[in-house]
């Protein structure tokens, strides 16, 4: 029997892996981890009969004590426990936890040498190179999750050297028709209302600004190892298209689904057989049109800052991705507007050195000085 565990089983992609882990009796469950959603971590834990169920927070530990009391599920709060639980042994891990945190997280579970199904950008963004590194040496299959990186890997299959360009599609979000005025203006509310996928607050408004896209070529670039260049972004607004790659012959091929996350997570799960997974069915008939067109530069800076920090190399990733993940707080917070978000950000990125190794003390060095400058850029 398989055993497999998810991290940030409360997320948008850990509720739909635990959809789809529900279905399979064959597999055994070992750690659920979640934030402060407890009541949903627990029902999930029971759901699944997890051997441990763990929260992301020290204070919310008799919380969730309470909620698995006399299920036999064990509990446990706070940073050490979640790597204790990730270095578990697991055949297969989803590691969906989001931000800068997953990083720890996504290298602990590395070392247990079965398949590591990746959802967390961040790991790739801020330390990619040690990941891989990890990965390797212990043996462990990285797969990744996200939509476009899952259409892309499928698409290559075993094709790597022929690669000539890789196309990410964006939906173009909730501002594709907007003026820079209306963006200028855009509230939390109005930048989370994502027209396609139902994801969550933070990923939502990545993807209005595009800093979500921006992340997704640095996570190209590494997990690809392609060229700036051979990386290009195709605003689609119908999401069918998941992503493109062009060969060395003039072919592409596209990647086509319905927007749901289940699909590149039951790839993962199931790799390297396919199996019915519960999605529609794509109707062309009732499809109608698919269009694309090219994203604003001017609307959209974070594409050309992920293009300048693939370029600087080194730990210019991490200090991207630290500038973004602060700046977004302070548009939370609103302190800041939301075009104000890639201002910060380039100027974090231009101040930045690059070639520093990728060792983990290192790189969280690197994120906290980003985050100080990103504050100090905002005034």
């Amino acid at each position: 029997m398989r055993r497999v565990s998810v991290f940030g089983s409360t997320g948008s992609v850990g509720v739909n892996t635990v959809n789809l882990l529900k279905r399979r009796p064959d597999l055994k469950v070992v750690a659920l981890s979640g934030g402060g959603n407890i009541d949903l971590l627990a029902e999930q834990a029971k759901l699944l009969n997890a051997e441990i169920a763990v929260t992301a927070f020290d204070h919310k530990l008799d919380d969730l004590r309470a909620a698995l009391a006399g299920s036999g599920i064990q509990v446990a709060a706070g940073r050490v426990a979640l790597l204790e639980a990730a270095q578990r042994p697991s055949d297969w891990v989803m590691q969906a936890v989001v931000g800068f945190a997953g990083l720890e997280i996504s290298l602990a579970a590395a070392t247990q040498g079965g398949i590591l199904a990746l959802a967390n950008k961040e790991s790739l963004v801020c330390g990619g190179a040690l990941l891989q590194q990890t990965c390797a040496a212990h043996g462990t299959r990285l797969l990744p999750v996200d939509s476009e990186h899952s259409a892309i890997y499928q698409c290559i299959g075993t094709q790597e050297k022929e690669v000539e360009r890789i196309i990410l599609t964006a939906s173009g979000g909730p501002f594709l028709k907007a003026t820079r005025a209306e963006m200028e203006r855009a509230t939390p509310e109005q930048a989370v209302a994502h027209p396609n996928w139902d994801m969550g607050q933070r990923i939502s408004i990545d993807s209005a600004s595009m800093f979500n896209k921006a992340m997704e070529m640095i996570e190209t670039h590494v997990l690809f190892d392609v060229t700036p260049e051979q990386i290009e972004v195709i605003v689609h607004p119908q999401s069918i298209v998941h992503s493109m790659v062009g060969f060395t012959d003039g072919a592409i091929m596209a990647h086509l689904g319905p927007p749901d996350m289940r699909a590149p997570i039951g790839f993962a799960l199931n790799w390297p057989d396919r199996h019915d997974l519960p999605l529609e069915r794509l109707d062309f008939g009732k499809l109608g049109t698919l269009t694309f067109q090219a994203p604003d530069p001017d609307l959209f800076p974070a594409l050309r800052l992920a293009v300048q920090a693939m370029e600087m190399g080194g730990l210019a990733g991490t200090v991207f991705n630290a500038a973004k993940e602060q700046a977004l707080d302070m548009f939370l917070a609103r302190d800041i507007g939301f075009l104000d978000m890639a201002r910060i950000v380039e100027t974090v990125l231009n101040g930045a050195t690059s070639g520093q190794d990728p060792t983990l003390d290192t790189i969280i060095a690197v994120d906290r000085d980003a985050r100080q400058r990103a504050l100090a850029a905002a005034g």
